[in-house]
């Protein structure tokens, strides 16, 4: 089962970082069709905020075909985003925890780095964009 965490410090509403996680989640394999979210009621305390906010994040989910709520029972998963990758990600993750260890050992903190990840990520996406073909002469 998934355990949420909030981010106090993240821009990102509250509703929408349980959003994400479940998302994550799910890519990742970690949720799979038929598994339970936790209760609205349980989310809310132990996380300290509004059931109302747990519930929106579980409509958004249901709203994009993800989950299910089964009145009285719960909120189960219906989809995954797992991809043709997911065999693969247990031998990547353990490369990247070791490489996480490697960074914490090297004084990274871990705001560098998500830093870091954020922006490598971002210029190798750049360099697999596309480039617009030069217009021929007529």
């Amino acid at each position: 089962m998934i355990e949420f965490v909030l981010d106090s410090r993240s821009k990102v509403n509250t509703y929408m970082q349980l959003v994400q996680q479940v998302r994550q989640a799910l890519r990742v394999g970690l949720l799979v069709p038929g598994d339970q979210l936790p209760k609205v009621r349980e989310v809310a305390q132990s996380l300290a905020i509004n059931p109302n906010t747990v519930l929106k994040a579980y409509r958004e989910l249901e709203l994009e075909g993800l989950v299910a709520g089964r009145p009285g029972v719960g909120t189960f998963v219906e989809r995954t985003l797992a991809g043709a990758s997911l065999p693969n990600q247990a031998e990547l993750r353990d490369d990247l925890v070791a490489w996480l260890r490697r960074a914490r050992a090297a004084g990274l903190t871990p705001e560098d780095v998500i830093a870091l990840v954020e922006t490598t990520v971002r210029a190798e996406l750049a360099d697999e964009t596309p480039q617009p073909e030069p217009a021929r002469a007529e």
